[in-house]
């Protein structure tokens, strides 16, 4: 009987240890356009700052070749906004990204490679 309860003893232990919080660290996302390089795969969450609520302007452009890969307007809010990047659909590696607003003044640009 004294042998089950120290079992019993040593098992309930166990589970109150396994069942405390861990320090997880979230990676930090920081501004994409803050970076000169970044390098991105697929389902990626980027982050950028926009200091006017308003319509603007994600283009990449291949690096190689300077076409237009991709260009989609996008509703900002003021602060940080993140969007994902799908990139199995990018045919290129090494791109630009480049941000502008509605009237096509850059205001970000930086290079990153899919992996």
């Amino acid at each position: 009987m004294k042998n089950i309860k120290i079992i019993f003893l040593c098992f309930m232990v166990g589970f109150v240890i396994s069942c405390q919080n861990e320090d997880i660290v979230e990676p930090q996302i920081i501004d994409i356009f803050k970076v000169e390089q970044s390098t991105l795969s697929n389902k990626s969450e980027i982050r950028f700052n926009v200091e006017k609520e308003g319509v603007y302007i994600i283009t990449m452009i291949d690096k190689n070749t300077n076409q237009v890969i991709s260009r989609e307007k996008i509703k900002c809010v003021i602060g940080n906004n993140n969007i994902k990047i799908y990139a199995k659909t990018i045919p290129s590696r090494y791109l630009y990204l480049r941000l502008e607003d509605s009237f096509n003044n850059q205001l970000g640009n930086t290079i990153i490679t899919i992996k």
